[in-house]
């Protein structure tokens, strides 16, 4: 019996461990069952996500194309640059300053092909507005556009901000991308960059956060391989060029030719003043690629840049210093083209004579470097026709000669020219398109090339593309007022004949624009005399009088005004500072208000500035509203437009000086809010051009 039962127990167990055997196989055959259901699930998800992040990224990066007349709208500060593969130009950003005081700045895209076609193409992912950027391209993979920086305005100019993005523009897509490091440049506007083999090169440009303009001559590199940004150190005894912006910065088979620029100085308790730089500086550059021996896998080995600069020695023959002239590079020359240019002759604090100019120089990059004149060439005359003028022009440029045996060019390069190099002091005058054009002489040939050449400008645009220069718009000034010019010229350099003009200007300049602002200040404060002197019934007075009263009316204005100034100082109780300090708080808010009008912004005294230099920024306002309202002349108008200024900054003295402690608590000292205020409201000094910088 005891046997019996042992056998079936024996038998139980075993049948047992087969059942739970067969459980375990079911349920491994039905997770593997599921496990399948769930990565076709999966499968299914995941291409899902990726049609779905495809889509995104093809509306992100979608490129309209649209065919437009002629170039892009008036606009300064923008970039012209030619297409590595040969066959277009790029025209990208810039900003434009109406006659009403309003900044507009772009990010459009322009194409211009040798067809004389312009294209324009907009894409939802780009750089965003700003001008005074920096852009390069590169061939590598069918042509790329790089840009960093650049800078931004409010509508009425009352914020203002520099960029630090870095972007590429695929020439083939036609498409933007963002490039983000860790390690990049600052934020600046007015700087250069360059290629060389896969490097881009940046150096200098200036920094402005509204109260002094800081210029910088740090150099850093990019590596287009690796996508890396990282700075160049210098020893202090190093020779490097000084701060500065606006200068021409050309790429080379051996390295970079960096030439002149602009520059403030700022001296202390003085105002700061312009400085045009003419130095030339060559940036040696040399590579040592790794050996593959040093290279392993663990322990890759970069390459080795070596960087030095070299200050060229100034040719005996060079251009006159000029601000405004950055060059192009003529590739298949190494050469430098420079056009035009400005000359400030900064005489006091509100008088700024300047002279511009349309001549074109050509700078021959190897060895120590050698300007050369770059005049037209006179058309050759028929037999029996007129006789060439005397002192005609001779080729000045032909880079496919010897110097060795051309007789037009002396040792030091200097070329006799038709035109000497001096700024054209014609008139404008309007054709019947309402075109700006230099105004004929009537003893000069028709046919004289020198005809041809654009009006004078600064800050024009400039590329070089199949050996044909490309000129594109630039400023111009007639007194006052400042002309944003959007003409088109084409000049091809290897014949030097004439410029073709491919789009005229259809910017109209005053015949009344001749005066500067100061004359007009002369001509209202004389009329005011002759008024004066008509009711006095002294009308005898002559000029020298006049200048001498006009001299000791400014005095006891400076004097009046620190007076007043004095007796604002009161003291205040613990609830009036705390109250102040609310209402310099708001004060500081609303000074960044985009929306203020322009009468509010000028109306308005600034952190650090006295009385006398408020009332010398907005006398205008202030006379002219005094003028509105009284019947007084002369003088006594003059008096009345200050007493105007002076009850104003009475009313805001106690809140700014609440602001300059907040601004002393925040690191800024007395001297840079002074320069702060002597900039006026977010904008360059009196009489000083913005565009300058």
């Amino acid at each position: 019996m005891a046997k019996k039962k042992a056998i079936t127990t024996k038998s139980t167990t075993k049948a047992a461990k087969k059942a739970k055997a067969a459980q375990k196989i079911e349920r491994k055959e039905k997770k593997k069952n599921t496990r399948g259901k769930d990565d076709e699930d999966d499968d299914e998800d995941l291409e899902g996500i990726l049609e779905k992040m495809r889509r995104e990224w093809e509306e992100a990066h979608t490129v309209t194309e649209e065919l437009v007349e002629g170039p892009p709208s008036r606009r300064a500060n923008a970039t012209l640059t030619a297409c590595p593969n040969g066959n277009h130009i790029w025209c990208i950003g810039g900003e434009f300053f109406s006659d009403d005081g309003k900044a507009y700045f772009y990010n459009d895209v322009f194409r211009y092909s040798i067809q004389d076609e312009w294209r324009k193409f907009v894409s939802p992912t780009c750089p965003g507005p700003r001008s005074a950027h920096a852009v390069v391209a590169t061939p590598a993979g069918g042509g790329k556009i790089f840009l960093f920086g650049g800078e931004f305005s409010s509508l009425h100019q009352t914020t203002f901000h520099h960029y630090r993005d870095f972007w590429c523009f695929d020439i083939t897509t036609h498409s933007w991308d963002r490039i983000d490091t860790k390690v990049r440049p600052s934020a600046r506007s007015g700087h250069r960059m360059a290629a060389f083999k896969h490097y881009i090169v940046l150096f200098g440009g200036f920094y402005d956060p509204g109260i002094t303009t800081r210029y910088l001559n740090d150099l850093w590199v990019f590596d287009t391989q690796e996508y890396k940004w990282r700075q160049i150190e210098f020893k202090e005894t190093d020779n490097k060029p000084s701060p500065r912006s606006g200068f021409s910065f050309l790429s080379s088979p051996d390295g970079i030719l960096l030439h002149g620029g602009y520059c403030k100085e700022y001296a202390k308790g003085k105002r700061p003043v312009g400085v045009m730089l003419e130095d030339t500086w060559f940036l040696h550059i040399s590579i040592t690629v790794p050996s593959a021996e040093t290279t392993t896998k663990s322990k890759p080995t970069h390459d080795t840049l070596t960087v030095k600069w070299e200050r060229r020695k100034k040719p005996s023959y060079a251009p006159s210093i000029r601000s405004g002239c950055t060059m192009t590079l003529w590739p298949s020359k190494n050469t430098g083209i420079l056009f035009g240019g400005v000359t400030d002759e900064d005489r006091n604090e509100e008088t700024l004579e300047s002279v511009f100019w349309n001549d074109l120089y050509g700078y021959q990059i190897p060895g120590k470097g050698k300007w050369v004149s770059m005049a037209l060439k006179r058309p050759k005359k028929k037999a029996g026709g007129t006789k060439r003028k005397k002192n005609a022009p001779v080729p000045a440029f032909n880079p496919d000669k010897e110097e060795d045996g051309d007789s037009d060019v002396e040792e030091d390069g200097e070329v006799c020219l038709d035109v000497p190099s001096t700024p054209v002091q014609r008139k404008p005058e309007k054709s019947k398109s309402d075109t700006v054009v230099p105004a004929p002489q009537p003893d000069i040939d028709s046919d004289d090339p020198n005809l041809t050449i654009p009006l004078p400008r600064y800050n024009a645009m400039l590329a070089v593309l199949r050996n044909t220069l490309y000129i594109y718009g630039g400023i111009y000034e007639r007194g006052s007022r400042e002309y944003t010019l959007d003409d088109f010229y084409a000049l091809q350099l290897d014949k030097m004949e004439r410029y073709v003009c491919l789009k005229e200007s259809g910017v109209v300049i005053g015949e009344g624009d001749d005066e500067s602002s100061s004359d007009d200040d002369d001509d209202d404060d004389d009329d005011d005399e002759e008024d004066e002197d008509e009711e006095d019934g002294d009308g005898g007075e002559d000029s020298a009088q006049g200048e001498r009263n006009e001299e000791a009316d400014a005095a006891d204005e400076t004097i009046a005004a620190q007076e007043a100034e004095e007796k604002l100082d009161v003291e205040q109780t613990q609830a009036e500072r705390e109250e102040l300090r609310s209402k310099a708080a708001a004060f500081m808010g609303v000074a960044k208000d985009a929306s203020r009008s322009p009468e509010d912004v000028i109306s308005t005294p600034l952190p650090g500035e006295t009385l006398a230099m408020f009332y010398a920024r907005s006398r205008e306002f202030w006379s002219q509203k005094a003028h509105n309202t009284s019947d007084n002349r002369g003088k006594q108008l003059r008096r009345d437009g200050f007493a105007l200024a002076e009850e104003r900054y009475a009313t805001y003295k106690p809140i700014l000086e609440e602001v300059e402690k907040i601004l002393a608590e925040a690191g800024l000292d007395e001297e840079e809010m002074r320069r702060g205020a002597a900039a006026g409201p977010m904008g360059p000094e009196v009489g000083q051009s913005r565009n300058r910088r």
